[in-house]
């Protein structure tokens, strides 16, 4: 292996490998010496790369603009270009708009041969119908998950029936042929799923839920999924 392999596969480790890393987990890893670890760590900063840490802690590396261009394994680029187009279909105008851009970016920063097989991927995303087109902003409403602030808005049921509804919004998740939002609502104290094409009047409010929205979504997720265990037991 030469040295400038070897650089870019220890690079590869420190971005796939839980941080911080272990000297002694690289170099089992990568199969080389812990002095030649060291030695190449000090390499990677040299060049630009920004990775914390030192001897006895672990390595952490931070990503930034200067860092060698990320590559991939085939099968990656494939998950990926599946991904991106899934999303192109199935998610908000913002995020379908990001997802082209982004496969975009992707064909340009790759190898010629690696662009050549994004391009003409194997894998694709096709459906029939796009789900209804959301009245609220989405992106504002993503915003206001990750900032974990409640969220307040009109919501009409399957019926018609219209309800005002503040929320604490936990993730939006694409379910069957909808995008719905994952949340804790006030009105019901307890834990509800919204479709987002039929929320409206979305407000922002400056209530906060920190730090707590990881717990809440993974207990949403967690009875949803003994929800679906239940009936899938009964069908």
């Amino acid at each position: 292996m030469s040295r400038t392999h070897r650089l870019f596969q220890l690079m590869q480790a420190l971005r796939r490998m839980a941080p911080p890393v272990t000297a002694q987990a690289l170099a089992h890893e990568m199969d080389v010496s812990l002095r030649t670890i060291y030695r190449d760590i000090d390499a990677l900063r040299g060049l630009g790369a920004v990775i914390d840490g030192e001897a006895g802690f672990g390595f952490t590396l931070i990503e930034d603009a200067t860092l060698p261009p990320l590559g991939f394994e085939n099968d990656e680029l494939e998950a990926l270009v599946l991904g991106l187009r899934e999303v192109s279909v199935i998610g908000d105008p913002a995020l379908a708009k990001a997802a082209t851009s982004a496969l975009t970016k992707i064909q340009a920063r790759v190898p010629p041969a690696q662009g050549h097989r994004l391009k003409h991927a194997v894998l694709d995303a096709r459906r029939y119908w796009r789900p209804d087109p959301p009245r609220i902003d989405v992106g504002r409403l993503r915003q206001a998950a990750w900032d974990e602030v409640s969220v307040r808005f009109q919501y009409r049921d399957a019926k018609g029936a219209q309800t005002t509804r503040t929320v604490k919004p936990l993730g939006i998740v694409y379910f069957q042929d909808t995008n719905v939002l994952l949340s804790w609502c006030h009105l019901r104290e307890d834990f509800r799923i919204f479709r987002l094409d039929r929320m409206d009047a979305l407000e922002i409010t400056d209530v906060s839920f920190r730090p707590h929205r990881v717990s809440l979504l993974r207990d949403h997720l967690d009875r949803i999924r003994a929800e679906t265990q239940e009936y899938a037991s009964h069908d």
